[in-house]
């Protein structure tokens, strides 16, 4: 009886998760700790950032059985398998791997965007376009490196855009296989925006230009606001169809917000929808970075050359921003504070506010909070236009 409890005892020691531990298990699982930090004790975008650490947590424990990633290795991918022997992640991966959730995500962030900065100062989308130079940029140093493809280079180039859903509906088109290390590069970045952008931003200006206080902008009428997401709708759908998803779920969003009209599916989209597909999102991307992922020959240094390629890319396309700002203060005779470009990037509101906050301490008197929106939420439709430029170009 006593041999027996302890065969017992044995297998159940060896067919447990410790047993099967190996050291990048252990170092997968030491990193999702080291982001559950960051998202908890110093809220680096923690309603993202907590769910994708957990997920990568969750997804490195031995034998749990919550993701298969060689389900997902399969050319083509047999959707039959994974309904019939994928785990929990697999199942709900599918909204990613489909394309369902980022565009679902960018409807709550279309409810939760005011353009009225944009619409009252057109100009200001040339600023969101010059801080896409990053995204296109970093494209072709990805490709000159010679060590990704086409469309990993694409998909890594992405994360210049600061946009977090974005950046994974790409790379779930293009490159799977690196949406782990690249959502985690995306989000990391968004979240460091008040660390990476001011020492940029300040290189590249004159204290006497960031001093510069820019005129009011002009009062928005409820009709412009209305038909302005139904006019970009078909006017860049049209031109780039590629980006159709993400671009008519955020109009969408938009117009139910403009339009009030729809409270009901306003209030779903902002909250309810937008925090289910959150953590749905945060969870699978997390799960996408396991041990036996990262175990493949190679792509460790690829997820590390990933990280300082996207830190370029964001760093460009803020540079990118200000120096246009400067461009369009010259041209305007000084009336354009080159502060608002850096929020050209698409975090919305993080990279309007370090702009305002980097004009305030060089001249108190100065509010560039709205003006930066403009630029701020142009950065959201360019990150989503370049997106779809890309995809039709290397898709």
């Amino acid at each position: 009886m006593w041999q027996d409890f302890v065969n017992a005892v044995s297998g159940l020691i060896q067919e447990s998760g410790f047993a099967n531990m190996t050291p990048l298990h252990l170092l997968m699982i030491v990193i999702a700790c080291v982001f559950l930090y960051l998202a908890i004790a110093k809220e680096y975008e923690p309603l993202l950032l907590v769910p994708i650490s957990f997920g990568m947590l969750a997804a490195n424990l031995p034998l749990g059985e919550l993701m298969h990633p060689h389900l997902w290795d399969a050319n083509p991918i047999d959707y039959g398998a994974i309904l019939q022997q994928g785990g929990l992640f697999d199942l709900l991966y599918l909204g990613v791997k489909l394309g369902i959730y980022p565009p679902l995500i960018f409807l709550g962030i279309g409810v939760m965007t005011d353009f009225g900065p944009l619409i009252s100062n057109p100009k200001s989308l040339l600023l969101g376009a010059a801080a896409q130079f990053g995204i296109f940029g970093t494209y072709l140093g990805a490709m000159a490196l010679g060590k990704f493809t086409e469309k990993q280079a694409a998909s890594i180039a992405i994360i210049g855009g600061a946009d977090g859903p974005t950046a994974i509906w790409l790379t779930t088109k293009l490159a799977p296989e690196l949406l782990g290390p690249i959502a985690l590069a995306a989000y990391s970045y968004m979240a460091l925006v008040p660390v990476i952008q001011p020492p940029i931003m300040k290189a590249l200006t004159t204290k006497k230009e960031r001093e510069i206080v820019m005129e009011q902008l002009r009062p928005v009428s409820k009709t412009e606001k209305i038909l302005f997401p139904i006019v970009v709708t078909i006017l860049t759908v049209l031109i780039i169809p590629s980006a159709a998803p993400l671009i008519a779920m955020l109009m969408l969003g938009n117009l139910f917000r403009e339009s009030g009209v729809v409270g009901r599916l306003s209030e779903t989209a902002e909250n309810a929808l937008i925090n289910i597909i959150t953590i749905f999102l945060g969870l699978t991307v997390g799960a996408t970075a396991s041990a036996d992922k990262l175990s493949q020959p190679g792509f460790g240094l690829q997820a590390l050359l990933i990280i300082v390629l996207g830190l370029i890319a964001f760093s460009v396309g803020t540079a990118a921003g200000v120096l246009f700002g400067k461009i369009m203060n010259w041209f305007s005779g000084g009336k354009v504070n080159p502060l608002i470009g850096s929020a050209g990037v698409s975090a919305v509101p993080m990279a309007a506010r370090v702009s305002q906050k980097v004009g305030q301490e060089a001249n108190p008197e100065n509010f560039l909070l709205m003006h930066a929106m403009g630029p701020n939420v142009a950065g959201v439709i360019g990150s989503a236009i370049a997106a779809g430029v890309l995809l039709y170009m290397v898709g």
